[in-house]
């Protein structure tokens, strides 16, 4: 017998399609494994069964009539617990935030999904405001690895990869304000990108400014493309979104990666110290690309460590964010959260335009460098997953989450479309996450080449088996 949870979106559909399954038999098995997983694994602060029931009874009545309601009727989705869900309270992770009001609008990617039929099974957990790189919060606890629940599943959307990695709906939205989907997909096996700043429109803005993407978490490359070509879609809500893209993302998966040309860095110049089995995982994964027949080529972009500029952009948008909290609201905080917002609420407007200034020229030289290379491949991360309910590997003598994330950040820096795609794991069954990492506007370069690797048995969606799974 199938297990749907098990299955792809883009499978899924096709069941639909032939009458093998249906949306109410998804619907239930997705809630089902939520359910199950959430005691040890805790993915989600609500799940909203009854309502999700509904939509996927009047999916399946649509369907039964051949009339299906844009590309994802009837698939369960999860949304992270920073974007608005019409009829939900969005908490953020954050006991400072009131459940009480009216919460009657969703976020232009949320909205998108409705139009399109999706099911939504529940809110997933994030530390608060999506702060840092695990995903822990005073609300809702500790989010866990679903390869060994002792471990963190990494953040800040750290519950929706969870959720996806262990069948509890194939696709999730996550955001990501400096590896905050491509972390906890490397960390928990599966596959997310951050696309170019505004393909996919945010509202409300976040106090994060254009540092923050929204992106899908997916089982592969293919339902991530199958995702953008619902959420990729301007909203007047948002005054940045880009024009609608030129086609269909599903559509420029099958061009391969011959003729492309990569520029692998194993560890940004030497500036980054990688565990030997991740950058073996990598190596691998690179030299089949080349067999694929792109031109690799071993070299490293210009990316003088910018983390003190982020810093600034990042606490910044922290203390902006809890601004208007009162001192018995602050005291609810996360304790690093209320460190880093002292901070940033430090600096003066000189600072921060100096810290823009550092951006701008990290930009320009990606952009040079991707005149010569169409794809960057680098770590994820130059980790595995640590223990859980800590914000930086224990004896690392980092101060803050950006010190392990060093691939990560400096492309939210940039606004460049960065994928994080599984292939593999270390000796402990810890999945190992590869970066490919495109020009502003080459979405399609990414998506493309991570399907070539799906495709090459590099990657695989549930290759690797979750310990709740």
């Amino acid at each position: 017998m199938t297990e749907l949870t098990e299955l792809t979106a883009v499978r899924l559909l096709d069941g639909y399609r032939k009458g093998e399954w249906s949306p109410v038999e998804a619907t239930r098995a997705a809630l089902e494994r939520a359910e199950a997983i959430q005691p040890e694994v805790n993915a989600f602060v609500r799940l909203t069964a009854e309502d999700a029931l509904a939509r996927a009874r009047e999916s399946e009545e649509r369907w039964r009539r051949g009339e299906p309601q844009g590309l994802l009727d009837g698939v369960p989705v999860t949304v992270k617990d920073i974007l608005l869900l019409r009829g939900a309270p969005t908490l953020r992770g954050s006991k400072a935030v009131d459940p009480a009001g009216r919460w009657d609008e969703d976020a232009p990617s949320v909205a998108r999904l409705r139009e399109h039929g999706a099911v939504f099974i529940g809110k997933t957990t994030t530390p608060e405001y999506g702060w840092k790189g695990v995903t822990d919060s005073p609300l809702s606890g500790v989010t866990r690895n679903p390869y060994d629940p002792s471990r963190t599943a990494g953040g800040s959307s750290g519950g929706s990869a969870a959720a996806v990695a262990l069948g509890a709906g194939p696709l999730s939205l996550g955001t990501d304000g400096g590896g905050s989907v491509r972390i906890p997909a490397s960390f928990c096996g599966i596959f997310a990108l951050k696309p170019t700043y505004g393909r996919v429109p945010l509202y409300p803005a976040s106090a994060f400014g254009t540092l923050a993407h929204v992106g899908p978490m997916t089982r592969d490359a293919a339902d991530a493309a199958l995702l953008m070509d619902v959420i990729g879609h301007p909203d007047s809500r948002d005054w940045s979104a880009l024009a609608p893209p030129p086609g269909a993302y599903a559509d420029g998966l099958t061009g391969g990666v011959r003729g492309l040309r990569v520029a692998y860095s194993p560890s940004l110049g030497g500036q980054v110290a990688v565990r030997p089995e991740v950058a073996s995982a990598v190596r691998h994964a690179v030299e089949r690309l080349a067999e694929l027949g792109a031109y690799v080529t071993e070299t490293d972009p210009d990316l003088t460590e910018p983390v003190e500029a982020f810093h600034t952009l990042w606490f910044s948008g922290a203390a902006r964010v809890t601004e208007h909290l009162g001192p018995k609201q602050r005291e609810l905080l996360d304790p690093g959260l209320r460190e880093i917002c002292t901070q940033g609420a430090r600096y003066s407007a000189l600072d921060y335009l100096a810290a823009v200034d550092v951006r701008m020229d990290l930009g320009r030289r990606m952009g040079r460098f991707h005149d010569t290379y169409d794809l960057l491949v680098t770590p994820t991360l130059p980790i595995t997953a640590f223990e859980a309910g800590a914000e930086v590997p224990k004896g690392s003598g980092h101060r803050r989450w950006t010190g392990w994330t060093p691939f990560t950040y400096p492309f939210n820096m940039t606004q460049q479309p960065a994928a994080s795609v599984p292939v593999g794991a270390d000796g402990d069954g810890l999945p190992i996450g590869l970066q490919l990492v495109a020009a502003r506007h080459r979405d399609d370069l990414v998506l493309r080449a991570a399907h070539a690797l799906y495709e090459a048995g590099v990657a695989s969606a549930g290759r690797l088996r979750p310990s709740g799974s």
